[in-house]
């Protein structure tokens, strides 16, 4: 057995430090692109108000000669809009397709140049990196890979998901989940210096396989993947409220999620999603299950960590049935994909701290 080189253990350490930085940085910029584009939007809903009150004398005047009829045409003649625009405003179109009240359905890049968002992505992709070398020198102290203990999970987890993330972003502007998506990464990394740290040290023999790259990299995946979803469906149950409450004719308290496309595109994109990282889940319990028997002789004990995989399984494969064919569309389907989220986390946080199972490896190493 090879000796920990504690010079890379302390520079993954530092570069874990930078990366957490980077990260909060990115954070800012992100909620920053939102409070500027609300600020926008604002400033486009009194402009309009102002021009329709400065319409109110000319209207008046064309109704004492043509009358009433005449006059409203008049008047959103002066303003140049109709029914068919329905309240769009230049500043609410960030994509195409944006009907004013959401952004495009597409979700593809529009022409509109965001530049602090694009600032953000930049900070995303230097923590990323630095990130990246933090987890490869964790690995290289150690002479293994480098997801052996919950701290090692969180921060490898962690890198997962931003990776996820921008991968997701070469195809579409999803950057209004740059906020929630790298407040998550910021947890997971606090977590893992706060209240995970451990030193680096060697795995337990159970642990020493080839079935740990294979099992628990697909395992990581998939839950990056599930957290992007968890931060759609929160969205979705926000838009989907605000939606209607602007049907009811209340005014928008949240012009900031014009920035967000409608309800059902996020339902959509968040299933297709789910149903990838629900495949990813399915192999990872099928792969554990074999290196359970390889390592302990069974292929299923009802361990506490083996129950809840299984849980985890059983609630995202409702979810994807309820959607597909009983039509549990909309606020039932967000949330069956957020308590699906809640019991991931729960697994691999309380589950693996507070249970004693075969499984319990928060601080193994040595």
């Amino acid at each position: 057995m090879s000796d920990i080189n504690e010079g890379f253990a302390q520079l993954s350490e530092q570069l874990m430090l930078v990366a957490g930085v980077a990260y909060a940085v990115a954070f800012c910029a992100y909620a920053w692109d939102l409070v500027t584009f609300s600020q926008t939007i604002k400033r486009g809903i009194a402009v309009e108000k102002a021009a329709k009150a400065a319409a109110v004398e000319p209207a008046e005047a064309v109704l004492a000669g043509v009358g009433a009829q005449g006059a409203r045409g008049a008047a959103g003649q002066d303003l140049g809009v109709g029914p068919q625009d329905r309240g769009v405003r230049p500043s609410s179109k960030t994509h195409a397709g944006s009907d004013g009240v959401t952004a495009g359905d597409s979700m593809l890049y529009g022409k509109e140049r965001r530049v602090v968002a694009r600032v953000a992505v930049a900070l995303t992709v230097v923590a990323v990196v630095v990130q990246g070398l933090a987890v490869l020198f964790r690995g290289l102290a150690a002479s293994r890979v480098p997801w052996g203990n919950m701290y090692e999970f969180c921060t490898t987890g962690s890198f997962a998901v931003a990776i996820v993330f921008l991968l997701v972003l070469t195809r579409r502007d999803l950057r209004f989940l740059g906020t929630f998506v790298i407040g998550l990464v910021l947890v997971m990394i606090t977590a893992a210096s706060v209240s995970f740290w451990t030193p680096v040290g060697h795995l337990v023999p159970a642990l020493q396989s080839y079935w740990l790259v294979i099992h628990v990299s697909i395992a990581v995946i998939s839950s990056s993947l599930f957290t992007l979803t968890f931060a759609m469906s929160v969205l979705q149950l926000f838009q989907s409220k605000r939606e209607a409450s602007i049907s009811s004719g209340k005014a928008d308290k949240f012009p900031v999620m014009r920035l967000v496309p409608n309800a059902l595109s996020l339902e959509n994109l968040s299933y297709r999603i789910n149903s990838i990282a629900f495949v990813g889940w399915t192999v990872t319990v099928m792969f554990g299950s074999i290196w359970a028997e390889k390592a302990w002789g069974r292929f299923w004990g009802w361990d506490t960590k083996e129950v809840w995989s299984f849980v985890i399984w059983v609630v995202y494969a409702g979810y994807l049935h309820a959607r597909a064919t009983k039509g549990w569309t909309g606020t039932r389907a967000a949330w069956l994909s957020i308590v699906g989220y809640l019991c991931v986390v729960f697994n691999f946080t309380i589950v693996n701290v507070y249970f004693s199972g075969l499984h319990s490896y928060a601080g193994v190493g040595g």
